[in-house]
């Protein structure tokens, strides 16, 4: 006998644990690596094996090395679906469930935990809605919704995604800063809901019992919070401020001729060749300039 209880109420405990769980592994572990990833668009400037001539330069042969290593792994959508879809589904649904079924007193007491608990719950809604939109554009090929129709392509990483932030050839445009507001508002409220995640599991899970610890695991949560939020930021300042869209379209070309051949590298271009942010003319002008020094080192 149920005694009217819903299916949450039921398992409340069970489904709390595993909610809090799955938003630090594996939705959380992603995060880190997805942002290091795209952070090296800047410390990638640091990267011995790449030679271009300037810092940005080798920050684009090290973003594009990594990308096309995870694009090239075996059975990725498999991987994608059972270790990130499935666990963001089950976060989201859920998370949503426990906000409806929650009660919070913020009005009455306006202590700083349940003021937490409140910008939690909206840094989830702004995530999620980010994390669609993040994908619907650069995953599904949504590109009515970038500025200027721009489609993502790993084999272009970096340039495409300058285009699908700013606009037409990585140049600024008045859709592409509402949407490069709209990513530094979505990953900032990412990474707070991820730090501040860790707080509420610590406690959920009975690791931080005592005020002291809960403190203690706070000073924590905020630290790592703080350098996760650098990796965000400079990751968005380098596609948006740094990167030189025909500098990025030219070391692409030359990566992905490197590792497929020129027959191929013809092959996706001709299939680019109406998209603005992969225009005729930048191709040319690409196709013409020297490369900016020593072939990069590629993944194989």
């Amino acid at each position: 006998m149920d005694n009217g209880q819903g299916f949450v109420q039921r398992n409340y405990f069970l489904l709390r644990r595993l909610h809090s769980l799955t938003g630090v592994i594996p939705i959380g572990a992603f995060m880190l690596i997805h942002l290091t990833t795209n952070s090296s668009i800047l410390w990638g400037a640091l990267n011995g094996r790449a030679h271009a001539e300037t810092a940005i330069g080798r920050g684009v042969e090290t973003f594009q090395d990594e990308v096309s290593f995870i694009n090239g792994m075996p059975l990725l959508l498999l991987i994608e679906i059972l270790v990130l879809w499935l666990p963001i589904a089950f976060h989201a649904v859920f998370g949503v469930a426990f906000a409806l079924t929650a009660s919070n007193n913020v009005a009455q007491y306006g202590y700083w935990g349940n003021k937490r608990y409140i910008l939690q719950r909206l840094s989830g809604y702004l995530g999620f809605a980010f994390i669609l939109y993040h994908v619907a554009t650069l995953r599904w090929g949504w590109e009515w919704l970038t500025p200027a129709g721009t489609a993502w392509s790993h084999y272009f990483a970096t340039s495409t995604l300058a285009a699908a932030l700013k606009g037409d050839g990585g140049q600024w445009t008045v859709p592409g800063i509402i949407v490069s507001i709209g990513y530094f508002i979505g990953v900032s409220a990412l990474v707070f809901h991820f730090a501040n995640g860790l707080l509420t599991a610590s406690i959920t899970w009975g690791i931080a019992v005592s005020q002291e610890a809960r403190q203690r695991w706070g000073y924590m949560c905020t630290a790592l919070g703080a350098v996760v939020m650098l990796l965000a930021w400079s990751a968005l300042a380098g596609f948006v401020f740094l990167v030189d869209h025909d500098e990025a379209l030219q070391i692409e070309r030359r990566m992905v001729e490197l590792k497929y051949g020129r027959e191929f590298l013809e092959e996706i271009e001709q299939e680019h060749l109406n998209r603005p942010e992969m225009e005729a003319s930048a191709i040319r002008r690409a196709a013409e300039a020297p490369y900016p020094g020593p072939a990069p080192v590629i993944h194989e």
